[in-house]
């Protein structure tokens, strides 16, 4: 893991977590570490154990130099698309980095991304698991999703959402078949864009 992009350059890592999910948000995060950063179990939150990531998290914010969590809505993935989606949480995480300062470089995990402005960025395909910031901003974002699908959860309690946290797992599958879907599931996506075109939910 590398701790910057380019030694000269104060950078901001942004990832998104939730694209392949058939329910909930998608959540986008955006830290800023110290050139000097180190953290000897932060990587790719998707490689992390729960209570390692949420150790890294408290970690995380007690040594960045800033940090923002924003999100896109189901509506909003089902209107613009998930990619779309995805780019708006991050420049939505972005809108808050740059109230607290002014990075002058964003990494930003994966192929996707649209310009932010004139701020200048690098797109890395496992970029969470080559950059500290990267890194720190899949864990926040994560951390953060995951403990709002649990708490739907409560308030629908079909999907297992408690355990797969809207991923199209076959308990997920079944629970939609059975009970329908609900106001948080992703009417576009696969099997819930069946079951609204069955019941005439969409255009």
């Amino acid at each position: 893991m590398r701790a910057y992009f380019t030694e000269n350059y104060t950078e901001v890592g942004v990832d998104e977590v939730g694209r392949g999910c058939l329910a909930g948000s998608v959540v986008a995060a955006a830290v800023i570490l110290p050139k000097n950063f180190y953290h000897p179990t932060l990587t790719d939150s998707k490689q992390m154990s729960e209570k390692v990531r949420l150790e890294v998290e408290t970690y995380i914010k007690e040594n960045a130099l800033a940090w923002a969590i924003a999100e896109a809505s189901v509506e909003e993935i089902d209107m613009y698309n998930i990619a779309s989606a995805s780019v708006l949480a991050m420049h939505r995480a972005l809108d808050n980095i740059f109230t607290q300062t002014t990075p002058e470089l964003i990494l930003v995990d994966g192929k996707y991304f649209k310009p932010y402005g004139f701020v200048p960025y690098e797109c890395i395909v496992k970029g969470d698991a080559k950059f500290f910031s990267i890194a720190a901003a899949s864990v926040l974002a994560k951390n953060y999703r995951d403990k709002q699908m649990r708490e739907l959860a409560q308030k629908f309690p079909y999907y297992a959402w408690e355990k797969n946290v809207g991923y199209p797992t076959a308990e997920h599958k079944k629970g939609i078949e059975k009970h329908g879907i609900s106001p948080f599931h992703r009417k576009t996506f696969g099997i819930c864009k069946q079951w609204a075109n069955a019941k005439n939910l969409l255009i």
